[in-house]
Protein backbone atom coordinates (compact mmCIF):
# COMPACT_ATOMS: atom_id res chain seq x y z
CA UNK A 1 0.00 0.00 0.00
CA UNK A 2 1.34 3.61 -0.79
CA UNK A 3 1.64 5.41 2.80
CA UNK A 4 2.78 8.05 4.58
CA UNK A 5 6.05 6.77 6.29
CA UNK A 6 9.64 8.12 7.57
CA UNK A 7 12.75 8.08 5.71
CA UNK A 8 16.12 8.38 7.39
CA UNK A 9 18.87 10.48 4.92
CA UNK A 10 22.09 8.21 6.64
CA UNK A 11 24.57 11.11 5.07
CA UNK A 12 22.95 13.09 7.54
CA UNK A 13 22.95 10.93 10.53
CA UNK A 14 25.40 11.93 13.61
CA UNK A 15 24.49 8.57 15.20
CA UNK A 16 22.69 10.19 18.29
CA UNK A 17 20.10 8.12 18.83
CA UNK A 18 17.49 10.41 19.76
CA UNK A 19 15.45 9.29 16.91
CA UNK A 20 15.61 5.38 17.88
CA UNK A 21 14.97 6.96 21.48
CA UNK A 22 11.85 9.04 20.93
CA UNK A 23 10.37 5.87 18.20
CA UNK A 24 7.60 4.65 20.62
CA UNK A 25 6.85 1.44 18.36
CA UNK A 26 10.62 0.55 17.94
CA UNK A 27 10.82 1.20 14.03
CA UNK A 28 14.25 2.94 14.11
CA UNK A 29 17.31 1.47 15.31
CA UNK A 30 20.86 2.11 15.63
CA UNK A 31 22.84 -0.04 12.90
CA UNK A 32 26.64 0.46 12.71
CA UNK A 33 26.60 3.89 14.51
CA UNK A 34 24.01 4.91 11.94
CA UNK A 35 19.89 5.05 12.02
CA UNK A 36 17.93 3.08 10.63
CA UNK A 37 13.88 2.58 9.77
CA UNK A 38 14.06 -1.28 10.72
CA UNK A 39 10.50 -2.44 10.37
CA UNK A 40 7.87 -0.63 7.81
CA UNK A 41 5.18 -1.76 9.44
CA UNK A 42 6.52 -0.13 13.00
CA UNK A 43 6.53 2.90 11.62
CA UNK A 44 2.97 4.83 12.37
CA UNK A 45 4.32 7.27 10.34
CA UNK A 46 3.28 10.19 12.72
CA UNK A 47 6.74 11.62 13.17
CA UNK A 48 7.53 11.30 16.83
CA UNK A 49 11.18 11.00 15.50
CA UNK A 50 11.08 14.30 13.37
CA UNK A 51 12.15 17.03 16.49
CA UNK A 52 14.20 14.80 18.18
CA UNK A 53 16.96 14.78 15.37
CA UNK A 54 19.65 17.48 15.46
CA UNK A 55 20.35 17.26 11.95
CA UNK A 56 17.25 17.08 10.34
CA UNK A 57 18.20 13.80 8.61
CA UNK A 58 14.35 12.57 8.92
CA UNK A 59 11.59 13.63 6.48
CA UNK A 60 8.34 12.23 5.49
CA UNK A 61 7.71 10.61 2.11
CA UNK A 62 4.78 8.69 0.75
CA UNK A 63 6.09 4.98 -0.77
CA UNK A 64 4.47 1.74 -1.21
CA UNK A 65 5.09 0.18 2.89
CA UNK A 66 3.54 -2.15 4.60
CA UNK A 67 0.67 -1.68 6.72
CA UNK A 68 1.26 -0.53 9.87
CA UNK A 69 0.82 -3.49 12.38
CA UNK A 70 -0.45 -1.84 15.76
CA UNK A 71 -1.41 -5.44 17.38
CA UNK A 72 2.69 -6.05 16.50
CA UNK A 73 3.70 -3.42 17.97
CA UNK A 74 1.83 -3.26 21.26
CA UNK A 75 2.74 -6.81 21.52
CA UNK A 76 6.52 -5.57 21.60
CA UNK A 77 6.16 -2.57 24.09
CA UNK A 78 4.36 -4.97 26.61
CA UNK A 79 6.70 -8.53 26.38
CA UNK A 80 9.62 -5.07 26.73
CA UNK A 81 7.71 -4.06 29.79
CA UNK A 82 7.17 -7.16 31.22
CA UNK A 83 3.34 -7.29 30.64
CA UNK A 84 1.23 -9.81 29.89
CA UNK A 85 -1.50 -8.86 26.99
CA UNK A 86 -3.73 -12.41 27.97
CA UNK A 87 -6.37 -11.18 30.47
CA UNK A 88 -6.23 -12.41 34.03
CA UNK A 89 -9.88 -12.44 34.49
CA UNK A 90 -11.07 -15.32 36.10
CA UNK A 91 -15.14 -15.19 35.83
CA UNK A 92 -18.50 -13.82 34.38
CA UNK A 93 -19.80 -11.66 34.75
CA UNK A 94 -18.30 -8.96 36.48
CA UNK A 95 -20.79 -5.90 37.16
CA UNK A 96 -21.97 -5.86 40.32
CA UNK A 97 -25.40 -5.74 39.81
CA UNK A 98 -24.86 -8.71 38.07
CA UNK A 99 -23.30 -11.06 40.32
CA UNK A 100 -25.18 -13.73 42.50
CA UNK A 101 -24.20 -13.37 45.90
CA UNK A 102 -23.87 -17.04 46.49
CA UNK A 103 -21.67 -17.85 43.02
CA UNK A 104 -19.26 -20.82 43.39
CA UNK A 105 -15.97 -18.72 42.71
CA UNK A 106 -17.08 -16.27 45.48
CA UNK A 107 -15.62 -19.18 48.33
CA UNK A 108 -12.44 -18.68 49.39
CA UNK A 109 -11.52 -15.88 47.06
CA UNK A 110 -9.32 -12.89 47.59
CA UNK A 111 -12.10 -10.47 46.29
CA UNK A 112 -11.04 -7.23 44.08
CA UNK A 113 -13.85 -4.28 44.20
CA UNK A 114 -12.96 -2.30 41.79
CA UNK A 115 -14.68 1.30 40.65
CA UNK A 116 -15.66 1.52 36.90
CA UNK A 117 -12.86 4.20 36.14
CA UNK A 118 -9.84 2.45 37.50
CA UNK A 119 -9.28 0.10 35.10
CA UNK A 120 -9.03 2.93 32.40
CA UNK A 121 -6.60 5.26 34.35
CA UNK A 122 -4.18 2.65 35.23
CA UNK A 123 -2.18 0.59 32.49
CA UNK A 124 -1.26 -2.33 34.30
CA UNK A 125 -4.48 -3.15 35.82
CA UNK A 126 -4.88 -6.84 34.90
CA UNK A 127 -1.62 -7.72 36.00
CA UNK A 128 -1.20 -5.69 39.53
CA UNK A 129 -4.91 -6.16 40.50
CA UNK A 130 -6.77 -8.55 38.43
CA UNK A 131 -4.59 -10.99 38.13
CA UNK A 132 -5.43 -13.93 41.17
CA UNK A 133 -8.69 -12.26 42.42
CA UNK A 134 -12.28 -12.94 41.52
CA UNK A 135 -13.20 -9.20 39.79
CA UNK A 136 -16.41 -7.41 40.26
CA UNK A 137 -16.58 -3.95 39.27
CA UNK A 138 -19.30 -0.59 39.42
CA UNK A 139 -19.74 3.16 40.37
CA UNK A 140 -21.83 3.89 43.20
CA UNK A 141 -22.49 7.46 41.38
CA UNK A 142 -24.02 5.79 38.35
CA UNK A 143 -25.73 2.91 39.54
CA UNK A 144 -27.45 4.54 42.10
CA UNK A 145 -28.01 2.03 44.58
CA UNK A 146 -26.53 0.81 47.69
CA UNK A 147 -23.62 -1.69 47.29
CA UNK A 148 -23.55 -2.37 51.17
CA UNK A 149 -26.17 -4.58 51.63
CA UNK A 150 -24.92 -7.30 48.32
CA UNK A 151 -21.37 -6.96 49.32
CA UNK A 152 -22.42 -8.21 53.15
CA UNK A 153 -24.78 -10.73 51.47
CA UNK A 154 -21.35 -12.12 49.58
CA UNK A 155 -19.41 -11.77 52.72
CA UNK A 156 -21.61 -13.45 54.82
CA UNK A 157 -22.21 -16.87 52.41
CA UNK A 158 -19.12 -17.66 51.19
CA UNK A 159 -15.31 -17.44 53.03
CA UNK A 160 -13.89 -14.28 51.39
CA UNK A 161 -10.28 -14.53 52.65
CA UNK A 162 -9.93 -10.69 51.63
CA UNK A 163 -10.69 -7.56 49.96
CA UNK A 164 -9.08 -5.29 47.72
CA UNK A 165 -10.61 -2.10 47.24
CA UNK A 166 -9.32 -0.03 43.69
CA UNK A 167 -10.75 3.22 43.43
CA UNK A 168 -9.99 6.68 41.92
CA UNK A 169 -8.65 9.54 44.21
CA UNK A 170 -11.87 11.77 43.03
CA UNK A 171 -14.59 12.34 46.00
CA UNK A 172 -17.80 9.90 44.21
CA UNK A 173 -15.31 6.95 44.59
CA UNK A 174 -15.53 7.48 48.12
CA UNK A 175 -18.89 5.56 48.20
CA UNK A 176 -17.49 2.38 46.86
CA UNK A 177 -14.91 2.50 50.12
CA UNK A 178 -17.74 3.28 52.26
CA UNK A 179 -19.75 0.52 51.50
CA UNK A 180 -16.94 -2.12 51.41
CA UNK A 181 -16.43 -1.19 54.69
CA UNK A 182 -19.67 -0.55 56.00
CA UNK A 183 -20.82 -4.40 54.29
CA UNK A 184 -17.41 -6.07 55.92
CA UNK A 185 -18.88 -4.91 59.23
CA UNK A 186 -22.40 -5.48 58.94
CA UNK A 187 -21.77 -9.16 57.67
CA UNK A 188 -19.90 -9.46 61.30
CA UNK A 189 -16.55 -11.15 59.50
CA UNK A 190 -13.46 -10.08 60.15
CA UNK A 191 -11.61 -10.02 56.46
CA UNK A 192 -8.99 -8.18 55.55
CA UNK A 193 -9.53 -5.04 53.54
CA UNK A 194 -6.81 -3.17 51.57
CA UNK A 195 -7.87 0.19 49.52
CA UNK A 196 -5.52 1.25 46.63
CA UNK A 197 -6.11 4.87 45.43
CA UNK A 198 -5.53 5.62 41.80
CA UNK A 199 -5.06 9.34 40.23
CA UNK A 200 -6.91 10.74 37.48
CA UNK A 201 -3.34 10.23 35.35
CA UNK A 202 -3.06 6.72 36.38
CA UNK A 203 -0.48 6.99 39.36
CA UNK A 204 -1.05 4.55 42.58
CA UNK A 205 -1.38 7.48 45.47
CA UNK A 206 -1.80 4.47 48.02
Amino acid sequence: MIRKIIQIDESKCNGCGACAAACHEGAIGMVDGIARLLKDDYCDGLGDCLPACPMDAITFIEREAAAYDMKAVLERQHAKAGISLNSQLRQWPVQIKLVPVNAPYFHGADLLIAADCTAYAYSRFHEDFIKNHVTVIGCTKLDSTDYSQKFAEIFRQNAVRSVTVVRMEVPCCGGMEHAVKTAIQSSGKDIPCNVVTISTDGRLLS
